[in-house]
């Protein structure tokens, strides 16, 4: 199935598999009423999200208990060609002794280094995700034109 923009729509078993392939995101969050984009470490465990930050973070507060928005894709070094799929539920921190000990074993190593670090949980509530086929040529890709030259084509994604 496409949607208007001939993009491949992915479903949602499409969606989980390529993100459970992948290890790093980033969350779209608020942070003193601005909007705010981190890049996250990530692993899918048991239908969620779950990412490992320091507990004085901005992103650590940011989320907590908000809805939040969680971005990954992949793209061809060309561009031509790719995936992304967005994510949206509401973030956590993840209390349970036992379950921490479990996310304990995940690659979800904290670039900071700190020994603070806590569990954040964001449930897959929803999910969409599309797939650029390459249907732009390289003459789509856009440059600002000298003054009086006529415009190529714009690829809108």
């Amino acid at each position: 199935m496409y949607d208007s923009l001939g993009l491949e729509t992915l479903d949602r078993e499409q969606c989980l598999s390529l993100l459970a392939g992948s290890g790093l995101g980033r969350v779209v969050f608020t942070s003193r009423a601005l909007p705010a984009i981190q890049p996250a470490r990530f692993a899918l465990h048991h239908g969620a999200i779950v990412i490992r930050t320091p507990s004085q973070s901005a992103l650590f507060a940011g989320v907590l208990d908000s809805v939040v928005a969680f971005a990954v894709d992949g793209f061809a070094t060309d561009l031509g060609t790719g995936w992304y799929v967005t994510v949206l539920g509401r973030a956590s921190e993840v209390r349970d002794p036992i379950v921490t000990a479990e996310l304990a074993t995940l690659p979800l190593g904290c670039w900071t280094g700190r020994t603070d670090s806590r569990y954040l949980r964001i449930p897959v509530e929803s999910v969409t995700g599309r797939r650029i086929l390459g249907v732009c040529s390289n003459e789509a890709l856009s440059v600002i034109d000298a003054p009086g030259e006529r415009s190529g084509r714009v690829c809108h994604s």
